[in-house]
């Protein structure tokens, strides 16, 4: 390559990055911006046309605290939250051994089927899903948000969970059937450990993902088994006069709270364990 083709490629490249870093910077500047202004309303006194507020306050919390039954809201929160991680994970880890170690006709169509969920928008499928459990007597319950979210949650953890399956050489559960451990010491003893890593990982997202999940839990929640994301848009849409800086108290709790498990999540999970791989089995000779 001759010397000003080079440096038009080096040129193009530079470019091309500084473009990215604009739009990165650009982005994230924006998102800041938006977030500055919510946190600097919840302690606003009175913010009406001037770049900084009258006063600062922290009342707002507190009035939103008793005016949106925040306490409520939160421990229904926990609730639906810990259940679905829970049911999640009990149902998820053995679907993912299942798919990790067995061959079976019809594997590819159930794999692609534990992905519908996650590639489809939840409207498509949470509108007929909430129709169900209305006529099953269970929408507008907390079970009902529970079964819900479960829909989503559930591929997730086998997606999750099958690449930490995978790693695991079966010699080592061979072994612990030669010296008489049956299906559950076999999990319980040499599994579980093992998979521990990826069992957090998988449970701290699910945790994370249920708590931002607002289109399943909107569609399945009664009065009293909304999660703090519905109760936030009720807070916002529903019908009465409210004071902003209260709204923007409130959501600051939410995001207070997202953020804190969304960080102890990238604490504990590594990304590159999170793609699924097709296991190459050798053929025997």
């Amino acid at each position: 390559m001759s010397a000003p083709s080079r440096a038009a490629a080096e040129w193009h490249q530079r470019a091309w990055r500084g473009l990215l870093t604009g739009v990165m910077a650009l982005f994230l500047v924006n998102v800041g911006l938006i977030i500055a202004a919510v946190a600097t309303s919840s302690f606003a006194r009175r913010w009406l046309g001037t770049w900084l507020p009258d006063g600062w306050t922290v009342s707002w919390y507190a009035e939103a605290w008793k005016e949106f039954q925040l306490l409520h809201v939160l421990w229904v929160t926990v609730e639906v939250v810990f259940a679905v991680v829970f049911l999640s994970l009990l149902l998820g880890v053995p679907a993912a051994y299942t798919l990790a170690r067995r061959e079976f006709a019809g594997k590819r169509a159930l794999m692609l089927l534990f992905l519908l969920p996650l590639m489809v928008p939840p409207f498509t499928y949470g509108i007929p899903l909430a129709t169900v459990l209305y006529q099953a007597h269970v929408g507008g319950t907390i079970w009902g948000v529970i079964l819900a979210n479960l829909i989503p949650t559930v591929p997730f953890v086998i997606l999750v969970m099958t690449p930490f399956i995978e790693q695991i050489d079966i010699n080592l559960e061979s072994a612990a059937r030669v010296f008489g451990a049956n299906t559950t010491r076999v999990f319980r003893y040499v599994l579980v450990p093992l998979l521990a890593p990826g069992i957090l990982a998988a449970s701290l997202l699910v945790l994370v993902r249920t708590i931002a999940m607002f289109e399943l839990t909107f569609l399945t929640a009664g009065a009293d088994s909304q999660t703090l994301v519905v109760a936030l848009y009720y807070a916002v849409f529903a019908a009465g006069v409210r004071a902003p800086q209260s709204v923007d108290a409130m959501a600051m709790i939410y995001m207070a709270v997202t953020l804190v498990w969304l960080l102890i999540a990238l604490r504990f999970v590594d990304p590159t364990q999170l793609v699924s791989r097709v296991k190459e089995h050798p053929r025997a000779a």
